[in-house]
């Protein structure tokens, strides 16, 4: 019993019901030892979010990304952060062609509930994207009522 090693449903030939990524990673997390098990952490992009009375300021890890890659979006209040990579390898040897691709996506979405439209500045530096947004601002609506 103590040689029982669990048994990983992505290599199993039962057909899809719909939750197969969700038990491969109960499995992964359960098994024993190191190796290339799924990581949450490791399957997006990190993101820090300041807040100051004045703006939002967004920075987003994307080592080896291209601004060409990333697309950015504000809908009402939540900020997308998409990357869609994709890598193309060709190499020729003596007797075959040896080509490999790979299409990653990820996205992050943060929820800036009185984020401006207007102004958003964003830049790439160094695999460092820094996304400023201006916050609304907000007038007092508060009226004053006199007693009689």
């Amino acid at each position: 019993m103590a040689g029982l090693i669990p048994f990983n449903r992505k290599y199993s030939a039962v057909l899809p019901t719909g939750f197969e990524d969700f038990y491969n990673m109960l499995d992964d997390f359960f098994t024993e030892g190191p190796g290339l098990n799924r990581n949450l952490a490791r399957d997006t992009f990190k993101i820090d979010v300041e807040e100051t009375p004045e703006e939002f300021r967004i920075q987003a890890e994307l080592p080896g990304v291209k601004k060409e890659e990333i697309d950015l979006a504000l809908v009402d209040g939540k900020l997308s952060i998409s990357v869609k990579k994709e890598e193309n390898v060709d190499e020729e040897k003596k007797n075959y062609i040896h080509r490999e691709r790979r299409l990653s996506s990820m996205v992050r979405n943060v929820y800036l509930g009185d984020a401006k439209a207007e102004g958003i500045k964003a830049k790439l530096e160094e695999g460092i994207l820094t996304i400023t947004v201006e916050k609304e601002r907000k007038v007092d609506k508060a009226v004053s009522i006199a007693i009689e």
